[in-house]
């Protein structure tokens, strides 16, 4: 499948210092595909220079395979984007608003305008002035705003910034339902990382403008995962483990014995340790989060 974005060997260089070191990477229709990083990482400079906010040293940026540099105006037209917060006119209703951003765009009907406000969930408050909106009601607008035009690629820069728990779920579970009954490329950069590993189906993870790596959320959860063991004598296990698996063993606590381990590894370990005599009460398996993930990935640094 063709990617609907492609960043190709970015770079970013503000005087003598480069701030984006050659960036590559793939986004497809139908994800949420997250963006993270320490602070001063690189992740707005990174969005600005995908939307035409800041030039690009050198690199490509494709939309649907066109050329930002190329061809910017025919690039953009297949975006739509929020970065930073939505700013809307307080004194209009949330409708006005929309109407006033669709007759910047040509096609964009009445019936569409009707179209995004279903699908972000306003009907009963979009002709209400938005001055009387919550915080999480300007977000919803902001998202349909950006949404008006049917944009291939949406690209969402702290979208749960301010937000309480029900906002931020209510955001989550928009952008998810958008990406797959749309089949919207979905970009979101956050700092918060359970909302991100429940909200994205792949995350991008830099570093002193350098990509670290990119994972699926659905690897991190197959992938090596902490164990609890609880099982007697304590003493006894330890040492079995230690001689199969010498690597596993991470520390003994008062609920058990925990190991790293992978998934297809763990009937082997108990096997080893029933066949010693050993009694197994219990094997609790917890995945590596999103949160030590990072934090392994960019060696413990402040999240932003």
């Amino acid at each position: 499948m063709k990617p609907v974005l492609q960043i190709k060997n970015l770079r970013k260089d503000i005087g003598k210092k480069t701030i984006i070191h050659d960036l590559s990477l793939d986004v497809f229709a139908g994800e949420v595909f997250g963006f993270l990083g320490p602070n001063g990482a690189g992740k707005t400079t990174t969005i600005r220079m995908i939307v035409g906010l800041m030039g690009i040293t050198s690199g490509e940026v494709l939309i649907n395979g066109i050329s930002i540099k190329k061809d910017f105006a025919k690039a953009i037209q297949h975006v739509g984007a929020i970065v930073e917060n939505p700013e809307m006119y307080k004194f209009l209703t949330g409708y006005q608003n929309l109407l006033h951003y669709a007759r910047m765009v040509k096609g964009v009907t009445k019936e569409r305008i009707n179209e995004v406000v279903e699908l972000v969930g306003l009907e009963k408050r979009i002709h209400d002035k938005v001055k009387t909106y919550s915080l999480g009601m300007r977000q919803r607008l902001g998202l349909a705003q950006a949404l008006l035009h049917k944009p291939s690629l949406l690209i969402l820069d702290e979208p749960t910034n301010g937000l309480d728990p029900a906002g931020i779920r209510e955001i989550r579970d928009y952008l998810r339902k958008l990406a797959k009954q749309e089949g919207l490329a979905v970009i979101v950069s956050s700092h918060l990382l359970s909302e991100m590993e429940m909200m994205c189906d792949r995350f991008a993870i830099i570093q002193h403008g350098r990509l670290v790596g990119i994972e699926s959320v659905q690897d991190l959860v197959n992938s090596s995962q902490k164990v609890l063991l609880n099982v007697n004598p304590v003493e006894e296990a330890v040492s079995i483990i230690r001689q199969i698996y010498s690597n596993a063993l991470r520390q003994v606590t008062k609920q058990g014995i925990e190991i790293s381990v992978e998934r297809e590894q763990i009937p082997a370990i108990n096997a080893a340790l029933v066949s010693k005599g050993v009694k197994v009460y219990g094997i609790q398996t917890v995945a590596k989060s999103l949160e030590e993930r990072f934090l392994e990935m960019t060696g413990g640094n402040e999240i932003a």
